[in-house]
């Protein structure tokens, strides 16, 4: 049981008909979960507005209903108008669940890219210190000892503010999370204050009718973050750092390569052992020390740079920096499989032309024997895509391999040509196995000494959707199944 006036402490907000005297029983934005007595927030989606289930929660039973538009139901009903549900659902989630992210410290984390390993980075260099860390992001949420596969990369405020209050009970004390610039368009972070806010990079993405209208909203987007946080930590480097920064409200330090960074990477090394792919820097400035990093390229060095920056803030040691790095490891994500001295293989979820050059041109910079590629394409998605991926591929690689990947409704056939279509406008050589199973034995079995093969497109998932139902497909699972069939 709540309060309905302490939930409501931090809303501007009319009374439109009842009292706010009172308790509510439980606090629910979904109409298919309301119940006698609870509190409900009708939430404008892409394909449902709650606001059309007020008259049906309201016969259900609910007590209060929150509003931004007029509803007709119930007189005994009490109804509240808010400006915007979403930005009122995060304040209300704070206050239902007593503010956990007063007492957490909150790490969040944005950028077109690197949000997903630095959290991995930035949990296992904490928890190497001794803190207790949680995490929400692309991959999962951790909370305590449980995983859980995550549906958004930053959840919907509700979510939020429960799995923070779960990571408290779990005896945890910091949180480190990937926020998304649809978390901070919609306000899903809205309601507790970052105690770091980090900044990876921009670049030209998620623009769309479904997402940003254009780049310039999409960078709107993103400089949210540092109106939510005590301090900002930002990529130096970055050519749109001062847009990220317009409004700030957060004192500020920076990392990069740069002099004027606040955490600056020097000497920058290759780092290349049969099977296995890294780099070495050093760092100069607010924190002094040599890592080693066995994920490659200079995203890397970005990636653990920032991980560097936050945990200083943390107080840290150099020594547990250096032990956490050397043995950091993000599923999914540059992901080393140990199956062969001769040549190196890894996961990727590099999943559109942007990331996907910029991995494989990540590297080339090794100069394997042979750069080798597998990938496929989703379906139901642009065709775009597969044209742009197809073309990156046939570039930059002296193999492709084309699979499926999650086909969802379309025939997997069909995806495969229009990859041949961009393949078709380069050089490169490819070859076509539909089965990935059968594709990845094609890679290991192909596999020559200097070799880097690549896995792109699944990462972490662990499924293949086909005709509208998942089925359990992990990549992990297919190459030790492979190598147990050759062995």
């Amino acid at each position: 049981m709540k309060d309905i006036k302490q939930l409501l402490e931090h809303l501007e907000y009319h009374i439109l008909q009842g009292s706010i005297e009172g308790e509510i029983t439980d606090l629910v934005y979904d109409s298919r979960k309301a119940t006698e007595g609870c509190m409900f927030v009708c939430i404008k989606g892409a394909s449902f507005d709650g606001h059309t289930a007020a008259g049906p929660v309201a016969d259900v039973g609910a007590k209060v209903i929150v509003v931004s538009d007029e509803v007709e139901v119930r007189s005994d009903v009490t109804v509240i108008r808010v400006a915007d549900t979403r930005e009122a659902l995060a304040y209300l989630a704070a206050a239902y669940f007593d503010y956990p992210g007063d007492e957490l410290k909150v790490i969040g984390i944005t950028g077109t890219k690197g949000k997903t390993t630095t959290t991995y980075m930035v949990k296992s260099i904490l928890e190497n210190a001794g803190y207790r860390v949680g995490l929400i992001g692309t991959i999962e949420a951790i909370i305590g000892d449980e995983h859980i596969p995550a549906l958004n990369t930053t959840p919907e405020s509700y979510t939020i503010q429960e799995d923070f209050r779960r990571m408290l009970d779990a005896g945890q004390n910091v949180c480190v999370m990937e926020v998304s610039s649809q978390g901070l368009l919609m306000h899903r972070v809205d309601g507790f204050t970052f105690e770091l806010g980090i900044f990876t990079n921009i670049e030209p993405d998620h623009i769309g009718p479904n997402e940003h209208k254009d780049f310039d909203d999409y960078l709107h987007c993103k400089s949210l973050l540092f109106t939510k946080c005590k301090k900002g930590i930002l990529n130096r480097d970055d050519t749109h750092i001062d847009a990220v920064l317009k409004g700030h409200t957060c004192e500020v330090e920076t990392y990069g390569f740069t002099s004027k960074a606040d955490y600056r990477a020097t000497n920058r090394r290759l780092k290349l052992k049969p099977g296995s792919l890294g780099v070495s820097y050093d760092v100069a400035g607010k924190v002094n020390c040599h890592v080693d990093v066995y994920m490659p390229g200079t995203f890397s060095v970005y990636n653990s740079l920032a991980a560097i920056a936050i945990c200083a803030h943390f107080l840290v040691s150099t020594a547990d920096m250096q032990k956490a790095l050397a043995a950091a490891k993000v599923k999914g994500r540059i992901e080393m499989i140990d199956v062969s001295k001769d040549f190196t293989l890894m996961i990727d979820y590099a999943h559109n032309a942007m990331s996907l050059k910029s991995l494989l041109t990540t590297l080339k910079e090794y100069k394997p024997a042979r750069l080798i590629c597998l990938f496929g394409c989703g379906g139901n998605r642009s065709k775009l895509r597969r044209y742009e991926m197809g073309e990156v591929s046939g570039e930059l690689c002296d193999l492709t391999i084309i699979t499926s990947d999650n086909p969802r409704f379309e025939d997997p056939d069909a995806i495969i040509s229009d990859i041949k279509f961009g393949i078709a406008k380069t050089s490169g050589e490819y070859v076509c196995i539909p089965d990935r199973k059968e594709a990845i034995r094609y890679a290991i079995e192909h596999g020559r000494e200097g070799d880097v093969i690549v896995l792109a497109g699944k990462g972490h998932e662990d499924y293949q959707e086909i005709q509208g139902k998942k089925y359990p497909m992990d990549e992990r699972v297919l190459i030790k199944e492979v190598i147990e069939e050759m062995a």
